[in-house]
């Protein structure tokens, strides 16, 4: 049997988890893979990324429900999805997004109580036999190095607006 090594884990693994929403700490905003900052949302990383590029647009306030949003999120979260999608065309040249939500456990959101969007860059051939026959997802990048790719492209398009 083959072994795939994740040495970067173990911090996590030994790690104390914070009790609470992920989404809401105030310490997130802190955090080197936080990319944008807006007045009721804001762009991060996602650490258990589909693939290289994955972005998160999250709402500051914690509600699980799409219509308890208020319509300044609602515009700004769309406004956050166009420069997450201008930022990764500029930074990786992907072929194609997948941009959406999952709302409810139901649907496959990992977590439930707090509503985010996903945005993530495709390229052709980006799936590949590894997700299928062995479970396991290559991520082509590690997430430093995205993010060095789209602070820059985030900073030069949100100064466009």
């Amino acid at each position: 049997m083959q072994s795939i090594y994740a040495p970067w884990r173990m911090t996590y693994i030994k790690s104390d988890k914070p009790g609470g929403c992920v989404f809401c700490r105030d310490s997130i905003r802190e955090d080197d893979f936080v990319l944008y900052e807006g007045k009721t949302a804001f762009v991060m990383m996602n650490l258990y990324p589909y693939i290289s590029g994955h972005l998160m647009i999250i709402p500051y306030r914690h509600l699980c429900d799409i219509e308890d949003l208020q319509r300044d999120e609602k515009i700004e979260i769309f406004d956050l999805m166009d420069l997450s999608v201008r930022s990764l065309k500029e930074a990786m040249q992907p072929h194609g997004f997948n941009i959406g939500m999952n709302l409810g456990k139901a649907a496959g959101a990992g977590i439930d109580d707090h509503l985010h969007a996903h945005v993530i860059p495709r390229w052709g051939g980006d799936t590949n036999f590894m997700s299928t026959v062995g479970k396991i997802r290559v991520i082509p990048e590690d997430l430093c190095t995205t993010r060095d790719h789209l602070l820059p492209c985030f900073r030069k398009f949100q100064r466009e607006d």
